[in-house]
């Protein structure tokens, strides 16, 4: 299960990435085209806006199961010496925690993305450039998802211990 799991996070992190991409040639085609012909191309900046925020939520599943995820951990790092076994209880406590906080948002940010999805909701001025948000709330809600799932397996591998 954890492999599938683990397949479907590493989509979505290449799906980040490929975003990352395509915003920095769209990005670089609207400096160009913005220098060379004074003609910059339409709705840049709402595509940034909504692209940094879709790239956060698929990309961030990915650096949790990497062991990424950016966390202080000079206190764990001391008691897991001395102390494996209350390390690793905190390690599971912490994450449960973190599980308890991103079903807040999930709880939180579904209604969002219904709203938006029933009303057809767009980022833009009419007439010049118009994109919908409901894609990016999505993202919101499966990447976060995902980060749960992540978080379990994280749990049931630190339960296992080393294999």
């Amino acid at each position: 299960m954890t492999r599938i799991l683990d397949a479907i996070t590493q989509g979505f992190n290449v799906i980040g990435t490929l975003l990352i991409v395509a915003l920095m040639v769209l990005i670089g085609g609207d400096v160009f085209f913005r220098n060379a012909f004074n003609a910059p191309i339409a709705g840049v900046p709402e595509l940034v806006s909504l692209s940094i925020v879709a790239i956060v939520f698929l990309q961030v599943p990915q650096a949790l199961r990497a062991g990424r995820f950016t966390r202080s951990d000079a206190l764990l790092g001391r008691i897991m010496e001395r102390h494996p076994r209350a390390g690793q209880a905190m390690e599971v406590v912490f994450d449960i925690l973190a599980i308890a906080l991103l079903c807040a948002l999930v709880y939180a940010a579904w209604p969002l993305f219904v709203k938006d999805w029933e009303r057809n909701t767009f980022i833009g001025a009419v007439g010049d450039f118009t994109a919908p948000v409901w894609p990016v709330k999505l993202i919101i809600v499966v990447g976060t998802t995902l980060l749960i799932a992540q978080f379990i397996a994280r749990i049931v591998r630190t339960l296992r211990g080393p294999s």
